[in-house]
């Protein structure tokens, strides 16, 4: 048998780190942290494990608890809860729900998404866990149990408090999270909350504060946040073209410039990355040669697409390189592993398994003998070559 190695030029590699662009990319935003959910892979980060107040932001949690009591069947939208003394005295940002009064989860849930309602989310709080300090304990048994290992909530609200702390990336973490867990075509009355852009409860109509759901292509989440101390932030989600990017901002200066680079950061993402498929699942990636088979050759394929979510940058360097022992002896089960695929992009190098495509049996006694006797005289016929 010989040794065969084909090399194709295109490239593959997962990143773990911020491409060198991305050095060059400018924000007054203070803490950054965006990612492709699809793969999690990491597209820009500025002091994203830095400790940070995350405001409002924090209402995510909230609303995650819910929706996981929802998803589980212990609570329903149509639950009442009652406004208590300290939901209704709450200040900062209100849904104005009047104290004493029965409130339906999904109005309260629209309460904490669009308009922010301190008093929403208070209520929620305890109609869940009989107390805020209570629910808070949840929200930090909900955070380790998804890897937010540096975040700590002290009550249902982002309220400032000493101890509230988070980071950019714990709150891309719990974001993924809410995504993956609730997707909007399993639970179409969840997730779709965050791009309304209007709620009216109380006769008292108010906007989204999200600024994405008005100029930003494909957004259509998630929440803001602003104390004087965190200053003004945004965790934000949009899908374009099958590609959904997972981002949250901080530090900002005012909601003007949240609003203005929120939206620039946003599509720079989407300009600067892209999703490509290199092999869908069961295509012939390339075909070796059989020996003593019924069939010629065999199709060496993946077990699933080929896809890459990579920089202009990352997509220039890739390369690709496929090997294995030709001929392959039959008999051949569809999925044998033949061979491998090898991925590089620098001082990254990722294996995938290069499987058979389908079922080869092997030749008769007398078949064998003279196919052994013309591979012998004649040669083995030549590999299809994969343009360079």
């Amino acid at each position: 048998m010989r040794f065969i190695g084909l090399k194709m030029a295109v490239a593959i590699a997962i990143i773990a780190m911020s491409p060198v662009w991305a050095a060059n990319v400018q924000t007054p935003a203070k803490q950054v942290y965006i990612t492709d959910f699809e793969t999690g892979k990491l597209l820009y980060e500025k002091d994203g494990e830095t400790q940070m107040k995350p405001a409002s932001m924090a209402k995510i949690m909230t609303v995650f608890i819910a929706f996981q009591r929802i998803a589980d069947g212990s609570l329903r939208l149509d639950d009442e809860m009652t406004v208590s003394q300290k939901a209704w005295k709450k200040g900062g940002s209100r849904s104005f729900l009047e104290v004493g009064t029965k409130v339906t989860v999904k109005d309260l849930l629209h309460g904490i998404i669009i308009q922010s309602g301190n008093d929403a989310a208070i209520v929620l709080a305890e109609g869940l866990s009989g107390t805020e300090d209570a629910f808070a304990d949840e929200m930090n048994r909900v955070a380790g149990s998804i890897g937010m290992s540096n975040t700590k909530f002290t009550n249902a609200t982002g309220w400032p408090h000493p101890e509230l702390t988070t980071t950019a990336k714990d709150l891309n973490i719990l974001t993924t999270e809410l995504l993956r867990r609730f997707p909007s075509d399993k639970f179409p009355e969840l997730y779709p909350i965050f791009a309304k852009k209007e709620f009216t409860y109380n006769k008292i109509r108010q906007m989204n504060r999200n600024p994405l759901m008005y100029k930003s292509k494909g957004a259509d989440g998630l929440k803001t946040g602003h104390t004087e101390e965190s200053g003004y932030g945004l965790v934000g989600s949009a899908i374009r073209d099958d590609q959904r990017v997972v981002m949250v901002l901080n530090g900002m200066s005012s909601i003007r410039q949240r609003a203005s680079e929120s939206r620039r950061i946003l599509d720079l993402m989407f300009r600067e990355y892209k999703k490509y498929t290199f092999f869908e699942a069961g295509t012939a990636v390339d075909q070796a040669n059989v020996w003593l088979g019924k069939a010629p050759r065999v199709d060496l394929v993946l077990d699933k697409p080929l896809t890459m979510v990579l920089s202009r940058d990352e997509r220039r360097k890739i390369n690709i390189s496929v090997k294995w022992q030709d001929p392959v002896p039959a008999p051949i089960r569809a999925g044998d592993k033949i061979g491998t695929l090898t991925m590089t992009s620098g001082d990254m190098i990722q294996e995938l398994d290069l499987r058979a495509g389908q079922s080869v049996n092997a030749l008769g006694v007398f078949e064998r003998f003279s196919a052994a006797f013309k591979y012998l005289v004649f040669g083995a016929p030549s590999v299809s070559q994969l343009a360079q």
